[in-house]
């Protein structure tokens, strides 16, 4: 194994490959153990590298997990961005590496500045603060893509027990620190201070997940509800085209009139592809139909209306007609698709850059949930859904949690796959039931351990019934959010930099 952790091909080759070791790990692959190995092979191949190899290295390590991650940006960009194949391909190459930089950082900040061989624990401790603050730059930095979080792989895994304390955040924490452990295993073994300490670090998180696992931090808060949520199977092709608005519109309204009586009909993100004032006499006519129901509807479609500063600005937003109230406006927006970054020097230049409905406005903070037969929802548009912190910040003052998207972006891809296994671990982390209601699936009911109960097939025209029970009372998660973990990782990334002598820190 020594010819993997010194520079040339082999060990470049395994880090490449390793990389994509973490696609199988979550969904729809789920092998989750692949998680641990994927990390523990980059740990070892940085081993002995200065930090310009081992930097390199880690852009290998992060092109191969992106390039098998999310291939998916291909398809958004060729079949519904009208790029010939090989723009979509150099678009998407371009995404890749781009992100792969986070983990050529990541291999220059370890070998440069943190790694201390001779102290085993203390340097798998701050590899693994390392490999989370990194994660935690990556879901903010321009907006943020918190995508492929090895801590998703444990929704089904022993550490979903810990996700309601720490959020996706603490597994993936785990995962890192475990893997680091266990390729520093012959050493640590051999210490004779820390052996004790670190054989503790590496077993009792996995065991205390297990414990957790059936623990419920939350408690109904009343009755049942039953939910209807409709699933239109739109073509994107025809979404937002005028010759088919009105055949979309009648689509969803004999759905839902035609549906059991339920207390929540839920349609999906755009189901009514028109601004709102458009649309006035169509929503009527459903708010009348839901109070009749003695229901709530709630819909995704474009808002129209001044900002703060009174300019007329474009919003992607839910609201509730019937037995409801309140109307959400979209705040994290996916560029290119809802808006276009640098777009005066982008836009114009092909298709992709004017996509219909791509010049959306943020809708502001602090919105309060929507409201629908006495109970609050926090809604979560798309994107929205995968941002962890963000959406504990709705959950906190909710009691269901709502999710819609149109995830025929994706085409037949893995994409649909890993938004809904993010969906999953946002109920799991808030104790709370959520509703998912997408365009062409995956429309689904998912409990408070992240259990999906009820699914609607994918790429069918489907109604899901199901129902869902109002939650009280607040995870860990939800009460303190990122902020402990966080301050963890930064105490353990200022003792190893202070830690490490002077004469082994390398330079470029």
């Amino acid at each position: 194994m020594s010819v993997l952790t010194r520079p040339g091909w082999p060990g470049n080759l395994l880090a490449l490959l390793a990389g994509a070791l973490t696609t199988l790990a979550l969904a729809p692959f789920d092998i989750w153990p692949l998680a641990v190995l994927s990390i523990a092979l980059l740990y070892h191949c940085l081993r002995e590298l200065s930090p310009r190899q081992a930097a390199w290295r880690g852009w290998l390590y992060g092109f191969g997990l992106f390039a098998s991650g999310v291939s998916w940006v291909y398809v958004s960009i060729h079949d519904f961005g009208a790029a010939s194949p090989a723009l979509a391909g150099l678009l998407t190459l371009g995404f890749v590496a781009g992100l792969a930089l986070f983990f050529a950082l990541l291999g220059w900040l370890w070998s440069g500045w943190l790694r201390r061989g001779q102290a085993p624990l203390a340097d798998a401790l701050a590899f693994a603060a390392l490999w989370l603050a990194l994660d935690m730059l990556r879901g903010w930095i321009l907006t943020g893509f918190p995508w492929l979080y090895v801590g998703y792989s444990q929704l089904d895994g022993p550490l979903a027990g810990l996700a309601p304390i720490g959020g996706v955040w603490l597994p993936t924490f785990v995962i890192a620190l475990s893997a680091a452990l266990l390729a520093n295993l012959p050493c640590l073994l051999r210490a004779r201070r820390g052996a004790i300490a670190g054989l503790a670090l590496l077993f009792a998180p996995w065991l205390l997940g297990l414990a957790l696992g059936q623990y419920a931090w939350t408690e109904p808060k009343g009755a049942p509800l039953s939910v209807a949520a409709i699933q239109g199977n739109i073509e994107q092709s025809m979404k937002w085209d005028p010759r088919k608005l009105e055949q979309q519109l009648v689509l969803y309204r004999d759905l839902s009139f035609a549906s059991r009586r339920s207390d929540l009909i839920v349609w999906p993100e755009t189901a009514v592809p028109v601004f709102r004032e458009q649309a006035s006499g169509y929503l009527a006519l459903l708010d009348d139909f839901a109070r009749q129901r003695d229901a709530a509807l709630v819909t995704g479609l474009p808002l129209r209306q001044p900002n703060q500063r009174g300019e007329m600005r474009y919003y992607n937003g839910l609201t509730v007609l019937g037995l409801g109230e309140r109307t959400y406006l979209k705040q994290k927006l996916v560029p290119f698709g809802e808006y276009v970054p640098l777009q005066e020097l982008l836009r114009g230049l092909i298709a992709f850059f004017d996509l219909p409905m791509s010049d959306f406005a943020r809708g502001q903070p602090d919105q309060p949930p929507l409201l629908a037969k006495g109970y609050n929802i926090a809604p979560y548009i798309c994107y929205e859904a995968v941002y962890p912190d963000f959406a504990a910040s709705l959950a906190a003052a909710s009691d269901l949690l709502l999710t819609v998207s149109n995830d025929a972006w994706f085409g037949r891809s893995i994409g649909p796959l890993q938004h809904l296994q993010m969906a999953q671990m946002r109920a799991l982390e808030a104790g709370r039931w959520m509703i998912r209601a997408t365009n062409n699936g995956i429309t689904v009911l998912i409990d408070p351990k992240g259990r999906i109960s009820e699914r609607a097939p994918q790429f069918e025209q489907a109604v899901l019934y199901g129902e869902v029970t109002p939650m009280q009372g607040l995870t860990p998660f939800l009460r303190w959010r990122s902020w402990p973990l966080g301050l963890l990782c930064a105490l353990l990334l200022a003792h190893a930099v202070m830690r490490r002598p002077k004469a082994a820190r390398h330079t470029l």
